[in-house]
């Protein structure tokens, strides 16, 4: 471990971003050029004192998943994330072993975005990136790990996940979520991940045998569905999906379809999300 050139690089990194890219109000008052050494670590999930002590080299050796997550917080390419690796005496992971991150332009329009919920995805349903909106509406994601990063995978067997949506919807999310899975693995043709993840979801779910077998294709563009929140209740919200050019990654953007929908929505995000029920996270609406 390479702590004295590790906090050099960190310290670099947290001063070059500016608030706005990660939904930080940039107020006239702010004197830190860049992040915060505490807005890294809400970002990250971890203490400010080990923020800290990684910035002084002082800190123990950080495990593979709270380097995974500093990446992620400070927005780091796949070359500075792999860089960040080798400094922490880690073999950096394989390119599906952190969840790709999001593209500085697609997290600048989480920010202008604002109150309007949005989020970044993978094209296997990874949230690579939420504004506070839609942290509000579906709960934070972007921390998850193994199978449980794809939304796909979580609706087939987390009954929780199907339960944000009314019951006479599943059938509806579910051969969405199968057709999108079954266009994302013809682009991406002996692809492990993606087989992988097909055969695990095989195994663990009729309804997902049921479905795949049907080979429906259709990549997502544009819904319509309604949210079950636990705070302010029954959401019917629009959802507008931005696909990049590689189709490898897409922005959802999620508005009120109603008057009533419209309201709800202003009053959670009056509500802010530290009042957020403890484990409630709900799956993005997408």
């Amino acid at each position: 471990m390479q702590r004295e050139q590790l906090a050099d690089f960190l310290r670099h990194r947290r001063e070059a971003i500016r608030p706005a890219e990660v939904g930080i109000p940039d107020g006239p008052r702010r004197r830190t050029a860049g992040l915060r050494r505490e807005e890294v670590a809400m970002l990250a999930g971890m203490s400010v004192d080990y923020v800290v002590r990684l910035e002084q080299g002082r800190s123990s050796q950080p495990s593979t998943q709270l380097l995974g997550a500093l990446a992620r917080a400070l927005r780091l390419s796949d070359d500075e994330r792999d860089y960040l690796f080798h400094l922490a005496g880690h073999r950096p992971p394989p390119a599906d072993g952190v969840a790709r991150l999001a593209r500085a332009g697609l997290v600048r329009m989480l920010g202008l975005l604002g109150d309007t919920p949005a989020l970044v995805l993978s094209d296997l349903g990874e949230v690579l990136a939420q504004n506070r909106a839609a942290v509000l509406l579906t709960g934070d994601h972007t921390g998850l790990s193994g199978d449980r990063r794809y939304l796909v995978h979580r609706w087939f067997t987390d009954a929780a996940t199907r339960a944000v949506h009314p019951p006479e919807e599943h059938e509806h999310h579910a051969r969405q979520l199968v057709a999108d899975l079954r266009a994302a693995a013809g682009r991406r043709s002996g692809d492990p991940t993606v087989a992988g993840l097909v055969d695990r979801l095989q195994a663990a779910s009729a309804d997902f045998r049921r479905l795949w077998a049907e080979h429906e294709v259709a990549v997502r563009r544009a819904d319509r569905k309604t949210v079950l929140h636990p705070r302010v209740g029954r959401l019917l919200m629009d959802c507008e999906t931005l696909v990049t050019p590689d189709q490898g990654q897409l922005l959802l953007v999620l508005t009120p379809a109603d008057a009533e929908a419209r309201e709800r929505l202003e009053l959670l995000l009056v509500l802010g999300v530290e009042e957020f029920p403890t484990g409630v996270t709900g799956p993005p609406v997408r």
